[in-house]
């Protein structure tokens, strides 16, 4: 179902469609791909995030680099395409720790980690609900998400490939949201 075709996205790149379409974030290591889907208009986007947050006091020239300047962008996109905010829902993977460090200790250089508490943190402000999310471990990954379908997948080298979640049937998700609100 979900292969190489479609659009890939690239490191820091945003990409969002009102069409069906194939979304693929390569070669996540400590990136983390971010699927959105609006459950009733069926505009969708992905967006792969290299580090947590921008630099204080520097230009930030491409806005889904970082995680605090391309989730709400990203939604911003989609909102522009037609997306209805309270319909949005949202999976993620990657942020791995692929890169060892001598002290062997997590911290600031663990930015697989710090990149996945930052989209969780992002995600929880913009108020979107997170339907699925496969981060942390060693393990590169890919994740794939087709529109039409509303299907999320994760693939690792070791692991293979599995089924995240999928969009369809995820309005129970959107309509708790608006009975809470």
């Amino acid at each position: 179902m979900l292969v190489a075709n479609g659009i890939s996205v690239s490191k820091a790149e945003i990409v969002v469609a009102s069409d069906p379409v194939v979304y693929n974030c390569l070669g996540l290591g400590s990136c983390v791909g971010v699927c959105a889907q609006d459950t009733k208009t069926g505009v969708s986007g992905m967006i792969h995030v290299m580090l947590p947050a921008a630099f204080e006091n520097g230009p930030v020239e491409k806005l889904g680099k970082f995680a605090d300047t391309g989730l709400p962008e990203l939604i911003r996109q989609m909102e522009e395409a037609g997306a209805i905010r309270r319909s949005i829902v949202v999976a993620y993977s990657g942020g791995a720790s692929v890169f060892q460090f001598s002290s062997g200790r997590p911290g600031l250089q663990d930015v697989g980690a710090r990149n996945s508490v930052a989209v969780a943190a992002e995600i929880e402000s913009l108020g979107l609900p997170v339907i699925a999310s496969d981060v942390g471990g060693t393990n590169g990954r890919s994740i794939f998400m087709c529109s039409e379908s509303g299907e999320v997948r994760v693939r690792t080298v070791r692991h293979g490939e599995k089924t995240l979640c999928n969009f369809r049937g995820q309005e129970a998700h959107v309509k708790a949201r608006h009975d809470n609100a």
